[in-house]
């Protein structure tokens, strides 16, 4: 299949010009046949690689994955761009089920989404069967992939039997796909999904958006944590933020406080009823919450591509299950920030979770969290230490992404401090943890340290000059840097510092310890920053506000009708004519069909209001790109979002009609007057009738003919300014309309 037919279907249905990058590759071996792994960061563009292949490709594209959440969204995703998709999942009651069944058999979708369980269940399989006979299935694509190992992290048992269900239709070829994976993951996806031969694409790990911040929880956590959302929200003030605890109490807890502090938060974890946690996780997706505070178990079925910051308000057990949740941020493409609090004392919490594991994962769990810790202490670049987990080398010397990186501080000698601390180590037999060692050097009053008899050890109090927080931040840096070792004691649940063999040599004067100083946090960057001109900036947020109402009228997420992306370049570019809507990245056929008649009269109504030049950067349509044909299927397709936009336009004229003013129908509809006023001027444009005598006297509507004729009906600005302020720019509009009413 030819590189043009793959690049028209990408801009037909997904309103893309250009492939992301390994995205081409992955395609062209869906399309001749081939199994893949892929690995793609968060936000890479991994579910395209199969969606689009779906549309080229005859038979059905069966995907598999592991929540239904997770499925709805991409469906959802999918119909709006006028691509035919579905679900078979537990929540469809048995006669839609079955209603779904036939009409794939019929052949009425080209993606069909199940959960691993059902995959493999006898009768699905026999589903399966007729279907391959019947319509043909043309790819498998199994999302999360690294579900598959008990070498990663999510494991589900389930994926372990999707290679059988691989062997039973040999001839269909299969594509994993993940965001993480270390090299035995990879290996052990492709022997459990049975891949023959594939094509294996490992794109960067690197998220240039993210920006990584990590500090050591203190007392002032909280306080920090608020004064971050809060920097977060200076522009947008619904910047959706998700916020992770260990624990349930640590949820509600935290929940508790942020919604005392008029942070509107809702809490996420297993022990809430099963809707609450739908209304919540739904409040979330659809922007009516803009934090959500939960465990580590929420977020691997919610795509939504605007989530702004995401912070752990514990140390994550491992990095690869940081990636992931932190890599939740910034999807889209655009800044975000992950704030990470850690604490040492974690240990004994994710202890009490590895004793559940068996004897061969412990060391393994253990491990890994100490990797963790170690990243978190050490005064190097928190992205490249991330990506070296990974096995990817960063080439620059500063990520300028991360909080030492934009905060660089100066390294300072502390040989003498830590040969104190080390000396009270190992006068203490190595028997005892940091802060016990730290409460010797600083020759606290304790009975416990009296019972023992160290008060009489010749280190007792030797740094009592120093404050316990000074202590312990050197005693951290002495951990990152392998001069110290944390270890299970006995039968205690505490871990010991230990020395190591370089401990030794600083005691003997061998080496010194230098230790970064301490610095402060970096401003966080703003929502838009650098990224708009005030103009297009205001521009975006009413093209926000309309997107809303578009969103509420479909019934899905905001980021359904368009993501943040395409708002900016509407902004930017300003369309006045379809042709130009086409050329708008993320605006594909379906898109054009289904919401032009919306966004086009809200830009236009902006540049009237403001005086401006729509598309400012193109001379003429003559100069524009064809754009993508608008068929019929496709306006059938974006019923559920154009065909929203005209019914809706259509029930505030029958509200008009039957004699409600527009406040009233403002008021009914919890709708803007604005949005109303573009609704009778799209009616108007319809060729239906209105009597505007109704908005505006008789002799305000005359004026407003005569200006017209007299000025010109575009732009609005000059005729707005002859005519004064008792005249408004909805007056303007409709009277426009009415004059440019098509003749029945």
């Amino acid at each position: 299949m030819s590189e043009d037919v793959a690049a028209d279907a990408l801009k037909r249905f997904f309103g893309f010009d250009g492939f992301l990058p390994g995205q081409r590759e992955i395609v062209e071996a869906a399309l001749a046949g081939r199994d893949a792994l892929a690995l793609m960061p968060t936000g890479g563009g991994k579910s395209l690689t199969y969606q689009l292949p779906a549309t080229l490709l005859p038979g059905v594209t069966v995907v598999v994955s592991p929540l239904i959440a997770l499925m709805k969204d991409q469906v959802d995703r999918l119909l709006a761009n006028g691509v035919a998709a579905t679900a078979i999942t537990s929540a469809l009651d048995p006669d839609e089920r079955e209603r779904r069944e036939q009409a794939a058999l019929r052949g009425a979708y080209r993606l069909l989404y199940v959960a691993p369980e059902r995959l493999v269940n006898p009768s699905f399989l026999r589903l399966l069967d007729t279907l391959h006979s019947q319509q043909g299935i043309a790819l498998f694509a199994v999302d999360e992939a690294h579900c598959v190992s008990e070498w990663g992290h999510d494991f589900r048992p389930e994926y372990r039997k999707i290679g059988a269900v691989r062997a039973r239709y040999a001839g269909v070829p299969m594509l994993g796909l993940t965001a993480t994976a270390t090299e035995r993951v990879r290996a052990d996806i492709v022997e459990q999904l049975r891949l023959r031969e594939p094509l294996i694409h490992v794109a960067s790990f690197n998220r240039p958006n993210l920006r990584y911040d990590v500090r050591q929880r203190g007392r002032a956590a909280y306080r920090e944590l608020l004064v971050a959302l809060r920097d977060l929200r200076r522009d947008n003030p619904d910047a959706p933020a998700i916020i992770y605890c260990q624990t349930r109490r640590g949820v509600e807890s935290l929940c508790d406080k942020l919604l005392e502090d008029g942070v509107r938060a809702a809490p996420y974890h297993a022990g809430l009823a099963p809707e609450q946690r739908t209304r919540y996780q739904d409040d979330f997706i659809h922007d009516r919450t803009t934090t959500l505070v939960a465990t580590v178990a929420f977020g691997m079925g919610v795509a939504k591509p605007d989530v702004r910051m995401v912070a752990h308000m514990d140390t994550p057990r491992n990095l690869e299950s940081y990636y992931q949740e932190s890599g939740r941020a910034g999807r889209d493409g655009d800044p975000a920030h992950c704030l990470l609090f850690y604490s040492p004392g974690d240990r004994a919490r994710v202890e009490y979770f590895i004793e559940g594991m068996s004897e061969e994962q412990q060391p393994i769990a253990r491990q890994q969290f100490q990797r963790v810790l170690s990243w978190a202490m050490e005064s190097d670049c928190r992205r490249r230490g991330l990506l070296a987990y990974f096995g990817e080398e960063l080439a620059e010397e500063n990520c300028g992404a991360c909080d030492v990186c934009l905060n660089p501080t100066e390294r300072e000698d502390r040989t003498v401090d830590a040969q104190k601390l080390l000396s009270a180590v190992a006068r203490t037999e190595q028997r005892f943890g940091l802060m016990y060692v730290v409460s010797v050097v600083r020759g606290e009053n304790k009975k416990v340290i009296r019972e023992r008899g160290h008060d009489q050890l010749s280190v007792y109090g030797i740094g009592a000059n120093q404050s316990m927080e000074e202590w312990r931040r050197l005693g951290y840096a002495l951990l990152a840097q392998g001069m110290l070792a944390e270890g299970a004691n006995g039968s205690s649940a505490y871990p010991t510092v230990r020395l190591t063999p370089l401990a030794w040599e600083v005691l003997r004067g061998n080496e010194r310890v230098e230790v970064a100083r301490a610095r402060e946090q970096p401003r966080v960057p703003r929502r838009g920053e650098a990224q708009l001109d005030t103009t297009a900036f205001d521009l975006f947020e009413r093209l926000r506000a309309l997107r809303r109402e578009l969103a509420d009228e479909a019934q899905v997420p905001a980021y359904v009708i368009f993501p943040d992306a395409t708002l900016r370049a509407l902004a930017t570019r300003r369309p006045e004519t379809r042709q130009q809507f086409a050329q708008i990245p993320g605006v594909g056929e379906a898109k054009i069909a289904a919401l032009a008649g919306a966004f086009l009269p809200e830009i236009r109504a902006f540049c009237d209001e403001r005086g401006l030049e729509s598309w400012p950067e193109v001379e003429s349509d003559e100069n524009a790109a064809p754009a993508p044909r608008v068929t019929e299927a496709s306006r059938a397709s974006g019923a559920g979002l154009g065909g929203g936009r005209g019914a809706s336009a259509r029930e505030t004229l029958d509200l008009f009609r039957a004699g409600l003013s527009l406040e009233e129908i403002a008021e009914r509809r919890n709708l803007t007057r604005t949005t109303l006023v573009g609704h009778l001027c799209d009616m108007l444009n319809a060729g239906e009738e209105l009597d505007l005598t109704r908005l505006m006297s008789a002799d305000r509507l005359r004026a407003i003919e005569d200006a017209f004729a007299r000025l010109g009906a575009s732009p609005l600005s000059p005729v707005k300014e002859a005519l004064g302020e008792e005249v408004s720019f909805d007056d303007l509009r409709l009277v426009r309309a009415a004059l440019r009413k098509p003749s029945p």
